[in-house]
């Protein structure tokens, strides 16, 4: 999603609805359960611990997901809303000016992102995950000139498809666990 199409109006590009929809389902699926098995288990970790661990990282994930990226005639600029700490996630800007080269790195899994390198040697990750990046990589092609017809995101949409595929399935999975362990705790 970008602001007015003119160039004097900056570009803003969000996280995409897709990945934050599936990331923040996934985390549910995931966390939803353990109090309800820590109770039928009797952990020695009680569901309230449970209940507040599992939202407070539903919040940080959140507040991981509200990645904004803009674009102007100044620079490119990683921002998130004022509510997120900035020791949490803090963001950063960097003119175009001090663009020196955009650099692939292979990462772990075998995949490829791409890294700004500024004038001074520092490194700032090109968010990758964001609706229209194909936009937002022209317009980074128009403000520094550097080539970036080989640039692609990290994942494609059908993976992230795939993933809240399965996490649908999990979740029905959940509710029977969350069904049973409901019985369960009523016929003890």
């Amino acid at each position: 999603m970008t602001a007015n199409s003119d160039n004097t109006s900056p570009a803003i590009f969000r996280l995409s609805p897709l990945i934050r929809i599936t990331l923040l389902s996934l985390y549910v699926a995931l966390t939803i359960p353990l109090p309800f098995l820590a109770e039928v288990t009797n952990a020695p970790i009680p569901p309230t611990l449970l209940w507040l661990g599992i939202s407070i990282g539903l919040v940080g994930l959140y507040a991981v997901l509200t990645e904004c990226v803009i674009l102007d005639d100044q620079g490119i600029q990683v921002t998130y809303p004022n509510w997120v700490p900035r020791f949490f996630r803090k963001g950063w800007s960097l003119p175009w000016s001090e663009v020196k080269q955009l650099k692939p790195r292979t990462t772990g899994q075998g995949g490829l992102v791409y890294y700004f390198l500024s004038q001074d040697g520092k490194a700032y990750l090109l968010p990758m995950r964001v609706a229209g990046f194909a936009r937002m990589v022209k317009l980074v092609q128009e403000k520094t000139g550097i080539d970036t017809s080989d640039v692609y995101p990290l994942a494609q949409p059908w993976m992230y498809l795939i993933l809240l595929l399965f996490t649908v399935i999990l979740l029905l999975i959940d509710a029977w666990i969350i069904a049973i362990s409901l019985t369960q705790g009523n016929l003890s």
